[in-house]
């Protein structure tokens, strides 16, 4: 008897001492549902091999009829409006904006990073400008190999298969969240300070990255949040996805009610008392994590 008892406190140190690993794929139901529909986490700085530890990923699109993103990037029309958006008018100079200590700087900050100045880029708007140093640094310092990345695996899988990939934003709105959602002076400020302290892009980007990675989804919403957080993406922008978490509830609405959608959203939009997920928790759904070996 002892030594079942032994085994049973073992069994019971192990439970404890071994972390639960938090999870990145949710089931969606309830609701009077069709059927069940699925919402994967992605981060775009992780390789799509890591799909293949994520228990049931692929039992569950394969259950699936349709994929629903952010974005459509397989819609080569609204990628040309996009780079058409993030031109500046031509009234505005971007010299304006800057001393002219400043602008050289830039200058030559962007020739060390891209491989251009701005001679050739004076044209784009500061927050294209910022994602492309952003880009750029994720590349050399976290291996981002946008060819390899998680982010859009599904969608390529969906569009060779001629499965639907429908965008939870609209043109418009895709345009002000990549080029519009901060004030121009501020955009400035931002350029100027992503290409002085590039270190604190790369620090942040780690950083998600390991919570990512160990399904923090939380954390994850509370590192963006939180008032130490000075990188280009921050509290303002964490404000920007909150309230449109509540817009994509609505928009996501006939979707669920067919059933069979697969969702996947980058993981700072999903966790946190005002993510995606605890959003469609208010709205009435059924929101719970895919386990191994329970999807039926």
């Amino acid at each position: 008897m002892k030594h079942v008892r032994y085994i049973v406190v073992l069994g019971l140190l192990a439970f404890v001492l071994v972390p639960v690993r938090a999870q990145l794929l949710y089931e969606i139901s309830g609701k009077g549902v069709k059927s069940k529909s699925y919402v994967l986490a992605t981060n775009k700085f992780v390789d799509m091999t890591f799909l293949d530890t994520i228990p049931n990923v692929f039992k569950c699109f394969s259950r699936c009829n349709k994929v629903i993103t952010e974005f459509a990037m397989q819609d080569y029309e609204a990628i040309a409006a996009l780079r058409q958006a993030a031109l500046l008018p031509d009234s505005v100079k971007l010299s304006n904006f800057y001393s002219e200590s400043e602008y050289t700087y830039i200058d030559n900050a962007l020739r060390a990073q891209l491989g251009m100045g701005l001679d050739k880029l004076c044209r784009m708007k500061p927050a294209y400008l910022t994602e492309m140093v952003r880009t750029e640094l994720m590349k050399q310092w976290l291996g981002y190999n946008e060819q390899r990345s998680m982010e859009g695996f599904f969608e390529s899988v969906a569009a060779e298969r001629n499965i639907p990939i429908w965008g939870l934003d609209h043109i418009g709105e895709t345009m002000y969240m990549l080029f519009d959602r901060e004030p121009f002076h501020w955009q400035c400020k931002e350029l100027l300070k992503v290409l002085e302290y590039p270190e604190n892009e790369v620090k942040q980007e780690r950083t998600l990255r390991e919570m990512y990675l160990d399904g923090r989804l939380t954390d994850m919403a509370y590192q963006v949040e939180g008032p130490d957080n000075t990188t280009s993406i921050s509290f303002s922008d964490y404000k920007v996805y909150c309230q449109r978490n509540i817009e994509w509830v609505k928009r996501l609405k006939d979707y669920l009610a067919e059933g069979g959608a697969f969702i996947t959203l980058d993981a700072v939009y999903l966790g946190g008392d005002k993510g995606l997920l605890q959003q469609l928790r208010a709205a009435g759904y059924r929101v719970r994590p895919v386990n191994r070996g329970r999807v039926k």
